[in-house]
Parts: structure tokens; C-alpha cells; sequence
């Protein structure tokens, strides 16, 4: 059974030959209510803070399950984000890489005709001018020829034909 401070403070007790002295019991149980008063009142602010603190806990809690949340998130975002990158760094490069082969082979294509025309126009020159000194060739002795048919004459035989 709980006994509360005002149950104590008014408590009355049968008075007996040769018992206590009331007044002496009285204050007694004044002083042990007001004690027990006082308990409680620090144990219902204890509570009080109690329930303050679970609060704020739980707070915390919600708080700190929050942040773990964004961190997981942001992890996985990063790690995304950096997949993703090298992933098309690796596309860039490639496609780089494929078009600096183009390049260079239609470079040595080009550098391969280049040098076939060249090739070419040298064949073509040389045989241009082996045909122009068979044809000067040929020119000189239709002269030479010429010359043995007919010799030359001068200036005054002209003259008197």
C-alpha cells in the first residue's frame, strides 16, 4: 500500500498509557511528508526530463537515420555519376581513337595517291621527252637528209632563179 505525504502529515494514531508523545510524532510525519513530498515532486521532474529526452532522442534518431539515408544515396549517386563518366570517357576516347585511325589512314591513302601521281607524272615526263628527242632525233636527220639532197644556197642564187 502507498502512502502519499498528506496521507502521512494527517495520520492520527491511538493514544495509549505510556505511548508516544504525540507533538513528537506529529512532527515526525510532518518532517517525513514534506520529504516524501519533495521525492516526488524530483521524481515527476525526473519524468518530466525523462520524456524530454526520450523526445529529443527519438529526434536525434529520426535525424541521424536521415543522414545516413542522404549518405547512402549520395554514395550511390557518386558512385553513379562516377561509372557513368567513365564509362563515357571511355566512349569519348574510343571515338577519338577511331576517328584519328580514320584520319591517319585517309592521310596514307592520300600520301599513297599523292606518290602514285607523282610516280605517274615522272613516267609520263620521262616518256614525253624520250618522244620529244625521237621526234628532234628524227627532225635532224630529215634535215641532215635534206642537206645531202639539196645543199644550201645562198642568199644571191635566190636571187637569179
Amino acid at each position: 500500500m502507498k502512502h502519499y505525504p498528506s496521507e502521512i502529515a494527517h495520520k492520527t494514531f491511538e493514544r495509549k498509557m505510556m505511548g508516544y508523545d504525540p507533538d513528537e510524532v506529529s512532527d515526525f510525519l510532518t518532517v517525513i511528508a514534506a520529504q516524501m513530498d519533495a521525492l516526488l515532486q524530483e521524481r515527476n521532474a525526473l519524468r518530466e526530463t525523462l520524456k524530454e529526452k526520450e523526445l529529443t532522442l527519438l529526434e536525434y534518431k529520426d535525424r541521424d537515420q536521415v543522414l545516413k539515408a542522404t549518405i547512402t544515396s549520395a554514395s550511390q549517386m557518386t558512385e553513379k555519376m562516377r561509372t557513368d563518366a567513365e564509362r563515357e570517357a571511355k566512349l569519348i576516347i574510343n571515338d577519338a581513337q577511331q576517328k584519328a585511325e580514320l584520319i591517319t589512314r585517309d592521310a596514307k591513302d592520300s600520301l599513297k595517291k599523292v606518290y602514285s601521281e607523282i610516280s605517274e607524272l615522272k613516267r609520263t615526263r620521262m616518256q614525253f621527252e624520250a618522244n620529244l628527242k625521237a621526234m628532234v632525233q628524227a627532225h635532224l636527220s630529215l634535215l641532215d637528209q635534206g642537206q645531202q639532197f639539196m645543199p644550201k644556197m645562198s642568199l644571191p642564187e635566190l636571187d637569179m632563179k
